[in-house]
């Protein structure tokens, strides 16, 4: 039994260096299905964005298509954070750079949602522009610089 009243979403962007049908991204692509398989499987997982292909990667953010989106929902702070540092997650996250560009400002937020909850693509751009505008706040914050779920406030959310 799930007996958390709220679950932790994240989002981050990402802005490729070339088309993601392109020879320069297919080692990310490659690396998309086997990935989301882990973080599926992975302990605190509650859900992810995809569309039919099984992944986000044809789902715009920003009204931008060069900026990738990558979206899910856990349990906890200390089980994303196990899944992104913990698995074979780690060495595409280390490869980073081949496939998109350095952007300067916040492209991940993390905040608070009620159980159950399904974030959308709209709901994630709010924390990470506040997140750009303010810094870590637990509005929105940052695997670095978390903050922990609201105690008896599912009334008020």
């Amino acid at each position: 039994m799930d007996d958390h009243l709220f679950h932790l979403a994240q989002a981050n962007v990402a802005r490729v260096r070339a088309p993601i049908d392109s020879p320069d991204l297919a080692g990310f692509v490659a690396l998309l299905e086997p990935i989301n398989a882990i973080a599926d499987k992975s302990p605190g997982f509650v859900w992810r964005l995809q569309s039919d292909d099984g992944n986000a990667t044809s789902i715009s953010v920003f009204d931008d298509d060069e900026f990738l989106v990558n979206m899910s929902v856990w349990k906890t702070v200390e089980q994303l954070r196990a899944f992104v540092f913990e698995t074979q997650h780690l060495a595409v996250f280390q490869r980073r750079k081949e496939w998109f560009h350095r952007i300067a400002e916040a492209h991940l937020a993390l905040w608070w949602i009620p159980a159950g909850q399904i974030p959308t693509v709209a709901d994630a751009e709010e924390p990470i522009t506040d997140l750009r505008a303010h810094g870590a706040t637990p509005y929105a914050f940052t695997l670095t610089d978390p903050f922990p779920a609201p105690e008896g406030l599912l009334d008020q959310v």
